[in-house]
């Protein structure tokens, strides 16, 4: 069984002629000498490296899709008909969906509550980040969600100045990102900025912290999308060498004359920018953490992606002795705004290994008496259903779930919209609602009571995420309710079950046959309806 096919995929704008395709290699079973194209050889025998992208960059994100052995979707929800737990008086009356409770926490000593379990990926160096800004920054904030600037933000800003040691002193960029938060803020979630080696060398973390007023930095090993540090396309040779001269790694080299040639004849469209790779050491790991600290930040979080088990394990166990606020776990194929496709498709362990190997790690660290930091996952998720499979497959320690491309969305979703309103051109999808803002969006008298006049200045996109949040928030209350769960921390592995055998030698969680058997077989063989029930409502309220 082939997993994935290589060699055409709507993301690098290829396609095979032929219908019978070689299922290792992607090629046609028959290639023809004169054939107009248009598969992945094809087009990468004129525009070579740049076929290793994405595209068109800026406009697009993308995400892999290799079909993995098993997934999330190999779990079901348990559903139940007695009990309640989170509730102290359970009843037909008290037990209902619209009070379950989704808000949660994280963090060791300066805690950041958020009102769902979910925030954002890291929104960073692209285009798509950077001109959507507005719209993410405040949609999370008025959703009481966590909001994850990116890396290299700083390094790319065209305003961005720096002192005669290479460290900031502005960056316009970062502040106007910083600032659009927390002029909306609420109390709830919160705003982190992600550091790679760049960004440490320019000082990200002493301005932020100092002249910004942030309070968590995020250390970044890795992502789920890619195993090489991050990139973005500059379509112009001069800032290519500004970027170069900053101290990026620039590919093709804007410095070579042949290259120069290539870009002023229009052969070459765009340069590369490349971070580098970063080295881990317990030592190096333990220092930074503490001068983070020392330089103010209240909480320091650690981003990782989908390493194997050995860097899995070191991650989690120097989280441990560090007292990490937050380590969120990033699993392939990922989503990206520019990461190499095929690296993509191909590397790095799933996101459903990835956790399972996580709650093993977890429950290794505490069985040894070692703190065990709170955790997130990424890679992949969209809907209620996932939040909730993610919290119950690594209970008691995940709390939160990461949402790269599916968060993003309402956010262009609802900016388009606004465009679209403007020019009086709303497609057909949108207009069957109406033509206003108060007949499109059924939040948006919501917002409107709430944010009285200053509901002008709130960009249609923020009202598409808090839209969105809605959705899952309610969605998650639902299956939370079914699951008798009224409280986020009563959820537990045995609120799940697996599908398939092979779901269960990766997860642990029971195959559906084998799910609750024991209790099934004590009722039907000693008449324990009346002690079961007993037992059940024993749990009721606690947690």
């Amino acid at each position: 069984m082939n997993l994935q096919r290589p060699n055409s995929n709507d993301a690098t704008q290829t396609a095979n002629r032929s219908r019978s395709i070689v299922p290792c290699s992607g090629l046609c079973s028959r290639c023809i000498d004169g054939c107009r194209g248009n598969c992945e050889v094809f087009k990468s025998s004129f525009r070579g490296r740049e076929v290793l992208y994405p595209g068109p960059f800026g406009t697009i994100t993308a995400g892999g899709d290799k079909d993995y052995p098993v997934d999330y979707s190999h779990l079901n929800v348990q559903g139940y008909a007695m009990g309640a737990k989170g509730l102290h008086n359970p009843g037909p009356e008290t037990a209902t969906f619209p009070t379950v409770d989704v808000s949660t926490s994280y963090g060791t000593t300066n805690k950041v509550k958020m009102k769902a379990p979910m925030f954002t990926g890291a929104l960073g160096s692209t285009l798509i980040a950077q001109n959507n800004w507005e719209h993410f920054a405040v949609g999370a904030a008025i959703s009481g969600i966590t909001l994850v600037v990116g890396e290299n933000v700083c390094g790319i800003d065209p305003k961005l100045k720096l002192d005669k040691n290479g460290k900031i002193t502005d960056s316009p960029e970062m502040a106007r990102r910083v600032r659009i938060y927390k002029e909306w803020y609420e109390g709830y979630g919160d705003i982190v900025v992600q550091m790679n080696v760049e960004d440490t060398n320019f000082g990200v973390a002493e301005y932020c912290l100092e002249k910004l007023g942030v309070e968590t930095i995020e250390l970044k090993w890795g992502q789920g999308a890619k195993c090489i540090g991050g990139e973005i396309k500059v379509p112009s040779l001069e800032r290519a060498l500004e970027l170069q001269k900053r101290g990026y790694i620039v590919t093709p080299d804007p410095s070579d004359p042949a290259n120069q040639a290539a870009f002023k004849a229009g052969a070459i469209k765009e340069f590369e920018r490349h971070s580098r790779l970063g080295f881990v050491d317990e030592e190096g790991f333990m220092q930074e953490v503490e001068r983070l600290r020392a330089l103010g930040a209240k909480r320091v979080s650690l981003k990782t992606g989908a390493y194997g088990q050995r860097e899995l394990a070191l991650a989690m166990k120097l989280c441990s002795r560090a007292r990490i606020d937050l380590l969120t776990i990033d699993g392939a194929p990922g989503g990206t705004g520019m990461s190499p496709w095929r690296m993509m498709e191909e590397w790095g362990y799933p996101t459903i290994y990835l956790q399972s190997l996580a709650v093993r790690f977890a429950n290794k660290l505490a069985s040894q008496g070692e703190w065990v930091p709170d955790l997130a996952m990424a890679g992949g998720f969209s809907s209620e259903d996932h939040i909730f499979k993610v919290l119950a497959l690594g209970a008691p320690y995940f709390k939160a779930v990461c949402m790269g491309r599916a968060i993003m969305i309402p956010g262009m979703v609802g900016k388009n919209i606004q465009q679209w309103l403007k020019d009086k051109d709303l497609p057909k999808t949108v207009s069957q609602y109406g033509d206003k803002p108060e007949e499109i969006f059924v939040s948006y008298e919501e917002l409107k009571m709430k944010y009285g006049k200053k509901m002008k200045d709130m960009p249609l996109g923020a009202v598409g995420m808090y839209t969105f949040a809605q959705k899952l928030s309610v969605g998650l209350k639902q299956i939370m309710a079914g699951s008798r769960n009224f409280r986020l921390n009563t959820i537990s592995r045995d609120d799940l079950f697996s599908l398939t055998r092979e779901c269960t030698d990766v997860t642990g969680i029971p195959y559906i046959m084998d799910a609750g058997a024991d209790e099934a077989m004590a009722i039907l063989e000693g008449g324990s309806v009346r002690k079961m029930a007993a037992l059940i409502s024993s749990d009721n309220g606690k947690n």
